[in-house]
């Protein structure tokens, strides 16, 4: 089976859940979701649709980070995954969000400013080795880091480092989570050729999440693209 689905609801909730099978919840990392709201999704959705889920900022980005224009909570020393008494609440309040979405995985992106420096790789195995595993993990560089120093900490944490399959390569991981953010920007719609190519790298088990304008017609096709190619492998009809 290979996973397709979008970074926030594309589409209305019902027929989000009759289409495709995994989300990638958003709203989580922007500020925090309420109980009621994450019982609600779970009850709209099948028993077997999966949800994934996007870190909070708070445990990623800094207080000066402009996404934190929507967030809608109390400020605190936040981000660089920082094992203080602000972030360690702000994770606590998340995994509780998750179990009841019953999430099978999360999506830890760092930003550009997240650079390889030894205060940022002492915090994050601090961070990792502390903290409750309630689903599979992954993390999404988007700093300079060499390719080997992301290999080394993926595998003593056993993250799955995450990528956009046209800008980069999986370097760990018993499956792929690709997130596919556009060619050249947010504002993007993929060819059938890009489709095709999207097509060979994919394997069995592997999650493919589109993050860009036309996320929704993009991952419809490719789910279609994947059912005329080879229904029986990848579970889609």
């Amino acid at each position: 089976m290979i996973y397709v689905g979008t970074c926030g609801f594309s589409a209305p909730h019902s027929i989000y859940f009759r289409e495709l099978r995994v989300i990638e919840i958003q709203k989580t990392f922007y500020t925090p979701v309420s109980p009621s709201l994450a019982e609600k999704w779970r009850k709209e959705a099948p028993d077997d649709f999966i949800f994934t889920l996007k870190a909070p900022q708070t445990i990623t980005h800094p207080s000066s980070s402009p996404t934190y224009r929507r967030y809608r909570g109390e400020m605190g020393d936040f981000g660089y995954f920082k094992v203080n008494d602000d972030v360690v609440a702000s994770w606590k309040e998340f995994v509780n969000i998750a179990k009841i979405l019953k999430a099978e995985f999360i999506v830890f992106q760092t930003p550009a400013s997240f650079k390889e420096k030894k205060e940022n790789i002492e915090n994050i195995y601090e961070f990792f080795n502390q903290i409750e595993r309630i689903a599979t993990y992954g993390w999404e560089p988007r700093g300079k880091w060499s390719e080997e120093k992301v290999k080394r900490i993926c595998e003593d944490l056993n993250l799955v480092h995450i990528v956009d399959p046209f800008k980069g390569k999986t370097l760990w991981g018993e499956f792929s989570y690709y997130r596919v953010h556009g060619k050249g920007g947010y504002n993007y719609r993929y060819s059938d050729e890009e489709l095709g190519q999207l097509l060979q790298v994919v394997k069995d088990g592997d999650y493919v999440m589109f993050n860009n304008t036309h996320m929704w017609d993009d991952a419809l096709r490719f789910k279609h693209l994947l059912s005329e190619k080879q229904p029986d492998r990848y579970g889609y009809s």
